[in-house]
């Protein structure tokens, strides 16, 4: 028998019968114009696996195939994180390369790396990115892209890790971003060094139909905003913000949810725009600020504008804040909030439990504040004892007065912060008193390559 050896490539076919033209096949490869080959040839169901080693290219490894639905082309380090990209370049996606999984490369080369518009269902999992140059890292622009079990880390000039935007006059739909590790950006300017972008400001009328969650941000300090969305029709849910200056921040857009958050250090949640849904947020933080309604320098904005847009309609209900000094506040401007609500939160702190600027319309019932001046009118908040107990995270113990307590109706407030369904009367604040709520914070062993 005549033996080859392995420095283009080891061919196994995945099929227990004869092999055939069409059946899925297993391609090993050893240097990087191997792969380059690889993926030029590669149909639906096929795996081309790259071995441990350091590779440096010089030129783009370009995607230009596309698998199915049922059998994407997957392109993969034989060993996650041991198939390290170094250079000028690391991999391309042309237009129309669609059903791809791009997964376990240590990504350590030049430039940036894009997902273009006409690429779809793509997914890029289990990569560590920390990429040599300037410019945003990673940029989304495809439909239905997943982003997953990722880390991104130790940036230090401007830029952002990860944006999503999609075409010109248009957004990316359906891209979903969870299961990633955002780490150590430490931009020291005012501003362009969020951990993630999603959207632009001519982008904010678009609806992009987006979910970040189940992310770990820490050390987010690159900008303010740790999230910032500048689009419409978006769900930022379960993640945990630890250590980290940048806030979850809708920037932009209209009709989006946040929920569920941990949020703890100096982070928090500030919001512009129209009809959000702020609820179930556990914020416990050393800053001043736990959640912000924005400022308005406009009555709404238009599909081009860069301006503070004002929070018109936004239900800000069922969150629990600790340990600020001025727990909700409203930063003011020329319009203030108008038909806003802020119910059954419970807001404990040091100081003004809630701050808003003379002549805001919000809506106030069922909140509970302890430890500092109320801040808003006698009708809409009880003062007394939450009666919290902390185990990781503060929860209601038996007894509590906000047990029950919940006024008004807000069906979409329906799973607290443990993920737990509500039932009867609803608990004030982010946790129902449920048996086995024990949710914690995320930790590094939640998210990023080498997690479930």
């Amino acid at each position: 028998m005549r033996h080859f050896c392995l420095v283009t490539a080891t061919i196994l076919a995945l099929v227990t019968g004869p092999s055939t033209a069409s059946a899925a096949q297993v391609v090993r490869v050893t240097s990087l114009s191997a792969l380059q080959s690889a993926i030029d040839k590669a149909g639906p169901g096929d795996e081309i696996r790259l071995a441990d080693g350091s590779y440096s290219a010089g030129s783009a490894i370009v995607i230009k195939r596309s698998g199915t639905a049922n059998a994407p082309i997957t392109i993969t380090a034989e060993h996650v994180g041991k198939a390290e990209i170094k250079g000028s370049a690391g991999f391309s996606f042309s237009s129309g390369a669609s059903h791809v999984v791009l997964r376990g490369f240590k990504l350590r080369h030049g430039g940036s790396m894009s997902v273009p518009v006409g690429s779809t269902h793509n997914r890029l999992t289990r990569l560590d990115v920390q990429l040599s140059g300037g410019g945003n890292w990673v940029t989304l622009n495809g439909d239905d892209t997943e982003f997953d079990h990722n880390v991104l880390q130790n940036r230090t000039i401007q830029g952002v890790f990860l944006q999503v935007l999609g075409p010109e006059k248009d957004m990316a739909k359906r891209v979903k971003v969870h299961h990633n590790y955002f780490s150590n950006h430490k931009f020291t300017g005012s501003n362009g060094g969020e951990s993630i972008r999603f959207g632009l400001s001519h982008h904010q009328k678009y609806s992009a139909g987006g979910v970040v969650e189940y992310n770990l941000f820490e050390k987010a300090d690159g900008d303010s905003e740790a999230i910032s969305v500048k689009s419409s029709d978006n769900v930022v849910r379960y993640n945990t913000i630890r250590d980290s200056r940048g806030f979850i921040v809708l920037r932009h857009g209209d009709r989006s949810v946040v929920e569920g958050n941990i949020l703890l250090g100096r982070s928090g949640i500030r919001f512009h725009g129209n009809d959000h849904k702020i609820v179930n947020n556990y914020v416990h933080t050393t800053a001043d600020r736990g959640i912000v309604f924005g400022s308005g320098n406009e009555a709404d904005s238009g599909p081009d504008s860069k301006l503070h847009d004002r929070p018109d309609r936004v239900v800000v209900a069922y969150n629990t804040v600790v340990g600020t000094t001025d727990g909700i506040h409203g930063d003011g401007g020329d319009f203030k909030p108008k038909d806003c609500v802020l119910a059954n939160n419970i807001l404990q702190g040091t100081g003004k439990l809630v701050s808003m600027p003379g002549g805001s319309d919000v809506k106030y019932e069922g909140n509970i504040v302890w430890g500092g001046p109320a801040g808003m009118p006698s009708g809409g908040y009880k003062a007394v004892d939450p009666k919290l107990v902390q185990d990781g995270l503060y929860r209601l113990s038996a007894g509590s007065p906000a047990i029950d307590a919940g006024v008004g109706s807000y069906p979409y407030a329906g799973t607290d912060f443990d993920l737990q369904t509500r039932s009867g009367k609803y608990d004030v604040g982010a946790d129902e008193l449920l048996p086995g709520g024990t949710r914690k914070a995320l930790t590094r062993a939640d998210v990023g390559p080498a997690a479930p």
